[in-house]
């Protein structure tokens, strides 16, 4: 059976979770990307940061206990954890441009094999702006990927050349789609994990760049 949208979101999160470590100050963005919060594995030392002025984001709360000041940058309400703070957006962007940030996960319209991504804008549609994007591609330590593999028409997202307007040039490293995990490196985009119920053909059809195969092939994604 096909995967839903909502399976497809909660295995990227998951995978992209277990890339967390102790200690990691990570940004997380607007949409798919928030859910990694609800996968950080237990008892590990991980501080979420929103770009709007939070520093300690927990996981989306229950509907008991929802508190409609606390918002994520997506006006998502969100849940505090013990030792949370709050500053100005001019505080919170001076942690991510002084590249404070160990690692962003940011969603993304598409991503070319030099690791150059589109994520904000669809020329002729009402844009609500860039967000924090920009300033955490070219800040964030590594910045994560987290999208569907293809369109909804199956067309490939991950291309040879964006052809939307760029959020930053050769600034992804790494790619995980409900399919794949790719790394983007400087000979092309490898094929690191292969979803269990994904084959390289499948795979490999509905991403316009050649993969490379590491040695040894693939492994199995976890999920």
């Amino acid at each position: 059976m096909p995967l839903t949208e909502e399976q497809k979101r909660e295995r990227i999160a998951r995978r992209i979770a277990k890339e967390l470590r102790d200690g990691f100050y990570v940004n997380l963005g607007i949409g798919m990307p928030t859910l990694v919060a609800n996968y950080i594995p237990a008892g590990m030392d991980v501080v979420l940061q929103s770009e709007n002025g939070m520093l300690g984001v927990g996981p989306y709360p229950l509907e008991s206990e929802v508190d409609p000041d606390l918002i994520n940058a997506g006006k998502e309400t969100v849940s505090e954890l013990p030792g949370t703070c709050y500053f100005s957006s001019a505080d919170s962007f001076a942690m991510i441009r002084g590249a404070h940030v160990d690692l962003t996960v940011l969603g993304a319209l598409q991503v070319d094999e030099k690791g150059t991504l589109a994520n904000w804008a669809i020329p002729g549609k009402m844009l609500k702006g860039m967000g924090g994007a920009m300033d955490l591609v070219a800040g964030a330590k590594r910045v994560f990927i987290a999208m569907e593999h293809a369109t909804r028409d199956n067309k490939p997202k991950i291309l040879k050349k964006c052809s939307l307007p760029l959020t930053g040039v050769e600034v992804v490293d790494h790619i995980v789609t409900e399919l794949a995990l790719i790394d983007v490196t400087p000979e092309g985009l490898v094929l690191r994990e292969l979803a269990p119920d994904a084959t390289l053909a499948q795979v490999q059809s509905l991403t316009e760049p050649k993969l490379i195969l590491p040695h040894g092939g693939p492994t199995e994604m976890p999920i």
